[in-house]
């Protein structure tokens, strides 16, 4: 009954916000005027459903390649950082600075530098993102070894290969599958922030942008539920990926 209560509450909660934009602005009509029917939004999606998939597999790419190169680069920066402490001093102030760091800033520059028909600019905002907490987390989770048990293994006998394999990878990996549910997300949200700011003229985020500026509401919640789904996509991957790897893992 609980695992059922676990998959039917966010169902519940859907329809009563449903149910509740429908009572705004179909039956009270107090709703403010950007902000359009369920049903207009649904018939937008509905009619438009090929044109809306193809932004959505445009900006999905870019969250993905932009997850993928930032969460490496977080690991491999990540495990430099845990092995030498020199190296963990010079990065501290470049991923203070990147976790800071204003996306619509940069997504600018990297269109000028990339030109404006690229998607690497896009790519490059989105695995900036995914990289800061890639890099914080596994670094913790590195780091969560215990001297007495690396001792131990080292009176042992075990290499170091060993000593990563049973004692530092199997501590570390609870951290990076944090970090990469939490990249996930961020991906997404600057990948669609980026399309905001210039680039190339398809992506969810510019049409968002464009038909919200042309008073053509429905169709831009259309593209909002677009914009939805990939996240949700996402976090079930990542979701799905952290039960693979904890699975068997005590708790």
């Amino acid at each position: 009954m609980t695992a059922a209560l676990r998959y039917i509450s966010p169902v519940i909660v859907g329809v009563l916000i449903l149910a509740l934009w429908v009572l705004v602005v179909d039956v009270l009509h107090a709703a403010p005027r950007a902000l359009p029917s369920p049903v207009a939004v649904i018939t937008e999606f509905w009619l438009r459903f090929g044109i809306i998939l193809d932004d959505v597999q445009v900006t999905a790419a870019n969250a993905v390649i932009g997850l993928l190169v930032g969460a490496l680069a977080g690991i491999l920066l990540a495990a430099l950082a845990a092995t030498a402490r020199p190296i963990d001093g010079m990065l501290a102030p470049l991923v203070a600075a990147l976790a800071v760091v204003p996306i619509v800033a940069l997504t600018p520059i990297f269109n000028s530098m990339f030109g404006a028909s690229s998607q690497f600019g896009r790519m490059a905002v989105a695995a900036i993102a995914a990289f800061v907490p890639v890099f914080v987390n596994v670094l913790r989770g590195l780091r969560q070894t215990r001297p007495v048990h690396r001792d131990l293994l080292r009176a042992s006998g075990a290499t170091g290969m060993q000593t990563f394999r049973v004692l530092t990878l199997p501590t570390a990996l609870p951290y990076l599958m944090t970090g990469l549910r939490i990249a996930s997300s961020v991906a997404v949200i600057a990948a669609l922030v980026a399309e905001y700011f210039g680039g190339p003229a398809d992506g969810i985020g510019t049409a968002i942008a464009t038909y919200a500026k042309s008073g053509r509401a429905s169709l831009a919640f259309a593209y909002v539920a677009g914009g939805i789904a990939i996240g949700l996509a996402f976090f079930l991957v990542t979701s799905l990926l952290e039960r693979l790897v904890s699975r068997g893992r005590p708790v």
